[in-house]
């Protein structure tokens, strides 16, 4: 059964079918073949329960609050006004690269919105400054990477309603882990400028006013992150309607800045509804094919199969790890966490692991595949937003050694659980 399962699984991804229909198809081959029963009738309650989940309806609601943010300027302005903290730096803009993308990150939630974003900005600065291109380019995918493990973040919303897990506190153990991740990347930059000196450009003109008449442009980005977050910590609001508060907040600073019109809110509900479609039609078909899965007993399978290996506790988690960032190199990872999450959850809380601490190292293991060549979504997207073309070996190559740091970031979480748990265990 197993083998079945996942020859039809290769099969359909070299197929280069979309994400949601090989998961649907390799459903619906399942249970034709080993379940009695015809769970294809399930169809249709389980789509109408899932996409009226109360939780699910934030991920509508973040991805608009990005596509405004994007859409009104408000991330360009960002951009440039870090520039202005953070370009004294060996390695100039592409310090700006990160930051940016933690700010944005702290908005938007999704991290194919953060590399796009980002990535639009700052990609036309390279032959102005004389950067390294592969490195400013592995800055951009590797940044993006933080969209999904700053809070708010749409994946860990969708891990919170998989393994009924506290959202609060997933967004709590998100914070420091995503702060320190961020400078690793920094520090990564900083010193291969520094054994490099010309793969930093040249040092950005700046002075000390014009740091100070920066800081306004960093302010919206701080207070949606405030609203969305401090409403959730205060007891004021659910995530959902947190996420609502934060497109309010989006819109009444886009009006402030004068960006709001009419194209711009068309463009982006157009750009909501898109996106919002294809998580919901890939969430769809992935709580089917885990129907499937515990129909035919191929989740019980699996569980038996990890049991009967042996390892020890860290030993299951080294696995895991090794699993998920080979999957990774052939299957998107919103498409990849929602198939194997209620398979891999419940054996890792058995060997007494804390659901929100995996959360965390999840979505570092998700965070690699983004940026894990050949499938690496991140990868594309900075490729795609790279003004004069040029090689896709470019950004693979230039996002290798942050591949190393999102590795190393991840043995530190295994290694002190606490920089995820500290949070939470504070606030609880």
């Amino acid at each position: 059964m197993l083998a079945t399962a996942l020859t039809t699984l290769i099969v359909l991804i070299l197929l280069s079918l979309p994400v949601a229909a090989v998961m649907g198809v390799l459903g619906l081959i399942l249970a034709e073949i080993y379940s009695p029963m015809p769970l294809v009738r399930t169809l249709g309650d389980l789509a109408w329960s899932t996409s009226t989940n109360n939780l699910l309806v934030a991920i509508p609601m973040f991805v608009l609050l990005g596509e405004i943010l994007l859409r009104t300027g408000v991330s360009s302005r960002m951009y440039m006004a870090l520039s202005q903290w953070l370009g004294w730096l060996p390695g100039g803009l592409m310090h700006s690269n990160i930051g940016t993308s933690a700010m944005f990150a702290a908005t938007s939630g999704s991290s194919v919105a953060t590399a796009a974003t980002v990535g639009t900005v700052a990609l036309p600065e390279v032959p102005n400054y004389g950067y390294n291109e592969r490195l400013f380019l592995g800055t951009l995918a590797a940044g993006g990477t933080l969209g999904i493990l700053i809070p708010p973040s749409i994946n860990m919303i969708i891990y919170a309603v998989m393994t009924n897990t506290s959202l609060p506190n997933l967004y709590l153990a998100g914070i420091l882990p995503g702060l320190l991740l961020a400078g690793l990347f920094m520090a990564l930059i900083a010193v291969a400028c520094l054994l490099n000196p010309k793969w930093g450009g040249k040092r950005i003109a700046t002075s000390w006013g014009a740091r100070l008449r920066s800081l306004p442009h960093l302010l919206p980005p701080a207070a949606i992150f405030a609203v969305v977050v401090g409403s959730i910590y205060a007891g004021f609001a659910t995530p959902t309607e947190a996420a609502a508060l934060g497109v309010i907040a989006a819109l009444i600073l886009a009006a402030g800045f004068g960006a709001l019109s009419r194209p711009v809110l068309l463009t982006a509900f157009e750009g909501t509804m898109r996106t919002t479609a294809m998580i919901i039609l890939i969430i769809i078909a992935a709580y089917f094919l885990n129907l499937v899965f515990a129909a035919i007993g191929l989740a019980a399978a699996m569980e038996h199969f990890v049991s009967t290996l042996g390892l020890g506790p860290y030993q299951t988690i080294l696995v895991i790890a090794i699993f998920y960032i080979v999957l990774g190199c052939f299957m998107e990872t919103l498409s990849m966490m929602i198939a194997t999450v209620p398979v891999v959850t419940p054996i890792v809380v058995s060997l007494g692991f804390d659901p929100v601490w995996f959360g965390i190292i999840l979505m570092l293991l998700l965070e690699t595949a983004l940026v894990t060549p050949p499938i690496g979504l991140n990868l594309f997207v900075v490729q795609s937003t790279r003004p004069n073309g040029g090689s896709m070996n470019d950004v693979m190559s230039g996002t290798l050694p942050f591949v190393g740091m999102l590795l190393v970031m991840i043995g530190l979480v295994v290694a002190f659980p606490q920089i995820a748990l500290w949070l939470p265990d504070m606030m609880n």
